[in-house]
């Protein structure tokens, strides 16, 4: 059936035969009986990884095959979202390893995405807890990969955007929790230079992320909010969080029933936005404890918060710079401070090192901002792309809309090597997007 599809920034948009399937020999059929196709989860990638002439619908792939609660091994088809692996597993005392800043992104976007999480520079990203998973290569194959077994492939696929096959199965370990609640600690910074101090008094903390106002300028340039956490035990909770710790009260959710108009997301909007978020917190240190829900997703409780960009769509620009060169950091952001594009959003992270062959991370710093699509957007994002190379750095492919071939081959070291094993497994090329065509990776 043809639709018009786009992922979560709605941008780009664009025309494709959409098929769906529940049975594995009927995948394996019409991956060996057509090309262009790409896999697509829930859509909750940002550009265009997994928009193409054929998109395959894995939601409907959506089976628990096993799952482990002694030693917390899970085991799923690729289509089941992160929100419905928690409905089972957190009232069993488990939690995910590693999560992104939304639950409702499918396993096998997951891996393709090679996910990171507020946890990255102690556990890694998702990869890393992978025991096995089944890819459908270009040949139609069902192919198992690990770590050990076929390990080309399996590097590839990790944060390959789809590229080597589509996954079908993933079998990974989950992390033990003795209750649904964070002890979340928040720590004001007025500058940049604070927050990155901030970040190194606080390392031992699991969980960190700091919420940036990109708009400042003189001392109070990059002026944040650290948010640090870690999983609570019972004895930290309240009597009556005790009475269920890992059974979570139900909460009503707001939506945006609408795409907002373009002239609401301003200069002067972001800088009242800044203003209010940077000071609700009236004390320059406050700890408490509260469900995992605001503290891993907090953009969740507002369904649909994409269309608040308006109908043009918007675009998130995702970088990370090796940690000495914090310099470009600042010229990143000075950059859109003299712009005055500020972004509602603007996060910053800390990662460990590198995970797979493809994998985005880096050690180092990563900074995720959302830009509403206007006039003179993509030649600004050019202009950053530059200063991102300039210092050693590299786009989340995943949240990739529009940068340049040239930008990804010479950020990306494993690039040539990525592309060999994708002709390896990709046969024919059967498998592209719009992403892949775009940067010469397929054609």
């Amino acid at each position: 059936m043809q639709k018009r599809l786009a992922n979560w920034g709605n941008f780009p948009t664009v025309a494709s035969e959409e098929s769906a399937f529940t049975q594995e020999d009927q995948l394996r059929n019409f991956v060996e009986t057509n090309t262009r196709l790409i896999a697509r989860g829930n859509g909750r990638c940002y550009g265009d990884a997994s928009l193409g002439q054929h998109s395959i619908s894995m939601l409907r792939y959506d089976k628990f095959l096993s799952f482990d609660p002694e030693n917390g091994i899970l085991e799923t088809q690729a289509g089941v979202t992160l929100d419905q692996i928690l409905d089972i597993i957190v009232p069993k005392g488990w939690f995910l390893p590693v999560t992104p800043g939304t639950k409702f992104i499918t396993v096998g976007g997951a891996v393709a995405s090679d996910v990171h999480g507020k946890n990255h520079h102690v556990d890694g990203a998702f990869s890393g807890h992978i025991i096995d998973m089944d890819v459908i290569i270009g040949s139609g194959v069902t192919t198992t990969c690990s770590q050990t077994l076929l390990p080309d492939l399996f590097c590839a696929t990790c944060g390959g955007m789809g590229l080597t096959g589509v996954i079908t199965r993933v079998k990974f370990h989950l992390k033990k929790i003795e209750t649904a609640y964070i002890r979340q600690k928040q720590i004001k910074a007025k500058n940049l230079e604070e927050v990155i101090r901030l970040f190194e008094e606080y390392k031992h903390y699991t969980y960190s992320m700091a919420w940036i106002d990109c708009l400042q300028k003189g001392d109070s340039f990059g002026r944040s909010i650290l948010i640090v956490g870690e999983h609570a035990t019972p004895e930290e909770l309240s009597s009556a969080q005790q009475a269920a710790p890992l059974t979570l009260p139900a909460k009503r959710k707001l939506s945006v029933p609408f795409n907002l108009p373009s002239f609401v997301l301003n200069t002067f909007t972001v800088k009242a936005f800044n203003w209010l978020y940077y000071g609700k917190n009236f004390k320059r240190e406050i700890s408490n404890v509260v469900p995992y829900e605001p503290f891993f997703y907090p953009l969740d409780a507002i369904l649909h918060w994409n269309r608040g960009y308006g109908k043009a769509g918007f675009v998130q620009y995702q970088f990370v710079l090796p940690l000495e060169k914090k310099d470009g950091l600042v010229a990143i952001l000075k950059r859109i401070s003299e712009k005055g594009w500020g972004s509602f959003l603007a996060v910053l992270k800390v990662f460990g090192n590198q995970d797979s062959l493809i994998s985005f991370p880096m050690e180092g710093y990563t900074l995720a901002l959302d830009f509403p699509v206007r006039k003179g957007l993509f030649p600004f994002l050019d202009e950053l792309d530059e200063i991102v190379l300039q210092y050693g750095g590299r786009l989340y492919l995943s949240k990739d809309a529009r940068m340049k071939q040239e930008i990804f081959w010479k950020s990306y070291p494993n690039a040539n090597r990525f592309a060999e094993i994708v002709q390896t497994y990709n046969t024919s090329q059967r498998f592209a997007s719009l992403q892949s065509d775009r940067l010469l990776l397929t054609k």
